[in-house]
């Protein structure tokens, strides 16, 4: 594997080598510039399954797992760039990188065009991957082998006409399997073996009786005594021939033919015991081929019995899905059920008469990464009251931020919710707000305040359940809830208090 840096434990680079992770979609698919938020802090691609960190910065998650994996104490690279930032969360571990799904469903939705040349696709960037698995421009290696790259609309073409490994033969058959046979894997070639069996012992068969029959033939053949005639010789002068023979060599000529004949028995003898062991083996072969033949019939059997339980199977797990879905759904209508009682009863302890609300949140790393991942953006307090028989008020909070400090700061907002008294009230709503987060170690609160707008509808009597939530998007810097030099933050728990000025 290539790669570009060493580990930054022994002080190189943080960013991973070409081909050691894949990282965020290249800028040149898009067509327009990508913004800010949607790049990569680590790679400056467009971010591919973007995490978030508590310090607002954005990651691909393959840069997370490497950035992890090759860094002792990872530093934020966008906080080691901002000396500005003093904060302990920029410091990285993987419990403080976050889902961000509000993010990824922005860049899904960005508008791209295919990176092979030629190709005329366009579409938004959720449809990207499933387009290059199947783009005909792509270029693609040769899938039987060759070393070639072509375009896949190409490839059956160079197949048939271009490719070099175009044919394989098997061996003990002389049988061609075409590159459309093989399908790009040479293992076509040890399953043809392996499934032709049958096949190649009928072959043996076949060349057994052959050699069989010839052996036969051999056997009531007269033997050949032509080629020791010479040219121009007659039947009569070869009888005189033998005649004088017989009556010079005597007795000699009676013993070799006594020996050629015991010759041709001994020979005739080891032809017998030859096709003997032949038809053996012959029968042999058949019994094999037979009991081959019975064990391929109880394999088909048994996959027909195989694919039957496997349909039922498929047909009981999509029962059970059905089920498992109808079970999810009573599970969500339970939940919002259970949060709307628990509003409710909430309400009802803390609820307060003087305009002044006092909001304790716990679990703040917990509510921080919900809202990151975009599973709960946004929470509201207890309702409250600027007098016994005042208007009814709460405040929205946005821990990850919302609008202009989405991402970098806390947001709070001032919510008027529609009372049991607003007949008898003045509107619009004109009485100053305050809003202070509580510095726990009590030596610097921040506050921010505002009026109130008396032409925006958000402080109108109400005609719904609550108005349009308004007030301070940059309330609070994320960077800073963790500051050492305050306790803003102290057991995982932060301190919002509301005034509203009724003297005013």
């Amino acid at each position: 594997m290539a790669s570009g840096s060493e580990p930054s434990i022994n002080g190189g680079s943080s960013i991973p080598g070409e081909n050691e992770y894949p990282s965020g979609f290249p800028q040149s698919i898009c067509d327009e510039v990508p913004k800010e938020k949607f790049l990569c802090s680590n790679c400056n691609n467009v971010l591919n399954k973007a995490r978030q960190t508590v310090c607002g910065h954005r990651y691909c998650l393959a840069c997370v797992n490497w950035l992890l994996r090759n860094n002792k104490d990872l530093v934020c690279t966008k906080c080691k760039e901002d000396q500005s930032i003093e904060s302990d969360t920029s410091v990285l571990t993987l419990d403080q990188f976050f889902n961000d799904a509000a993010i990824n469903k922005e860049i899904l939705d960005l508008k791209v065009h295919c990176a092979n040349q030629g190709c005329p696709w366009r579409s938004t960037l959720k449809n990207f991957e499933d387009h290059q698995s199947q783009c005909e421009y792509a270029l693609i290696p040769c899938n039987i082998g060759c070393g070639i790259m072509v375009q896949r609309k190409a490839l059956a073409t160079h197949l048939e006409r271009g490719c070099p490994n175009n044919k394989t033969t098997c061996a003990s058959c002389s049988g061609v399997l075409t590159p459309r046979e093989l399908q790009g894997n040479a293992d076509k070639v040890k399953e043809h073996e392996s499934c032709s069996h049958v096949g190649h012992l009928q072959l043996l068969l076949e060349v057994i009786r052959g050699l069989q029959s010839n052996l036969s033939s051999q056997e009531r053949g007269i033997p050949e005594i032509l080629d020791f005639l010479q040219p121009g010789t007659t039947g009569s002068s070869l009888v005189s021939h033998e005649e004088s023979e017989l009556e010079t060599d005597g007795g000699e000529s009676g013993v070799n033919d006594k020996a050629s004949s015991l010759h041709d028995d001994q020979a005739e003898l080891a032809v017998g015991q030859q096709l003997d062991t032949l038809q053996q083996r012959v029968q042999v072969m058949e019994n094999i081929i037979s009991a081959l033949n019975r064990e391929v019939e109880k394999t088909q059997i048994g996959v027909v019995a195989l694919e039957r339980d496997n349909l039922n199977n498929q047909q009981i797990i999509q029962q059970l899905e059905t089920k498992v879905e109808e079970q999810q759904e009573w599970l969500t209508r339970k939940d919002i059920h259970i949060t709307s009682l628990q509003q409710c009863i909430s309400g009802l302890q803390n609820v307060s008469y003087d305009g002044t609300f006092l909001w304790r949140l716990c679990d703040v790393t917990q509510s921080l990464r919900e809202a990151a991942t975009g599973h709960k953006i946004s929470q509201y307090s207890p309702a409250f009251y600027t007098a016994r028989y005042g208007f009814k008020v709460c405040m929205r909070l946005y821990l990850n931020g919302d609008g202009v400090g989405k991402g970098t700061h806390i947001s709070l907002f001032f919510v008027i919710m529609k009372g049991e008294y607003d007949g008898i009230l003045q509107w619009p709503f004109r009485h100053k707000v305050t809003f202070f987060l509580i510095d726990q170690n009590q030596r610097e609160h921040v506050i921010d305040a505002f009026r109130p707008d008396l032409c925006s509808a958000s402080f109108h009597q109400p005609v719904s359940e609550m108005n349009v939530a308004s007030g301070c998007p940059l309330f609070f810097p994320l960077g800073k809830l963790r500051s050492p030099k305050h306790a803003y933050c102290k057991d995982d728990t932060i301190y919002i208090k509301c005034v509203v000025d009724t003297s005013s």
